[in-house]
């Protein structure tokens, strides 16, 4: 069996459900075959790079973005019915605001230099999609740091500095003129981009092919 790595880049943002929702089925084939050959990265992507710093109502948000109650809750229904297959239980009825993810994509920036990141991404998700909390506010922020083992006094320092909010504006800049437009995206190999919440089924077929290119590939 190859030992070789591939590089695995997650475009996402923690407001995304169907970033909730890939990353699920990513991780269900990841746990199908274990000896897969990928270590992987997050990246910011913000859906709403324009939204106030303090976040607005969720329900104006979405009407506004679809154009009134009834098409927001039909776009949202393949969302619903798709969550609900896996087993996820999204808890849209308790989010009252949509919040701005700059900083909650700083505290996965921040995981991710303690080796923390996927813990960080999970707990966000946890967060937003499960217990309705607003991942916009500092203290929501530095809880979930502290529920993965970082330490949240210095998060909150961090948090209300501007520590890295232009890193992630550019990064996230940098992917846009890249051609990205949407998330989830995953980038294999810094070649091949993949977009949307691809089922587990596609990710296994991706890591067989993978290995068998490694296998035969010259050390």
């Amino acid at each position: 069996m190859s030992e070789q790595t591939v590089k695995l880049d997650i475009l996402s943002d923690p407001i995304c459900p169907w970033c909730f929702i890939g990353k699920t089925n990513l991780e269900q084939a990841l746990a199908n075959v274990p000896y897969h050959p990928f270590v992987i990265e997050w990246h910011p992507f913000q859906l709403n790079p324009e939204m106030p710093d303090s976040g607005m109502d969720r329900r104006a948000y979405l009407e506004g973005k679809f154009g009134g109650k009834e098409a927001a809750v039909k776009a949202y229904a393949p969302v619903v019915e798709y969550a609900e297959k896996l087993g996820l239980n999204i808890n849209f009825e308790g989010m009252k605001r949509t919040p701005n993810t700059l900083d909650a994509h700083r505290l996965i920036h921040w995981a991710g230099i303690e080796q923390k990141q996927n813990q960080a991404v999970d707990a966000l998700f946890t967060a937003y999609f499960v217990e309705a909390r607003d991942i916009g506010d500092h203290e929501v922020l530095a809880d979930v740091a502290d529920s993965i083992g970082m330490d949240a006094s210095v998060v909150r320092k961090l948090l209300n500095s501007d520590a890295d909010r232009d890193d992630i504006r550019n990064r996230d800049a940098h992917s846009r003129k890249m051609g990205v437009n949407s998330v989830p995206t995953f980038i294999v190999a810094s070649q091949h981009a993949v977009p949307g919440a691809q089922p587990p089924e596609m990710w296994e077929k991706v890591i067989a092919d993978i290995l068998s290119q490694l296998e035969t590939s010259p050390a």
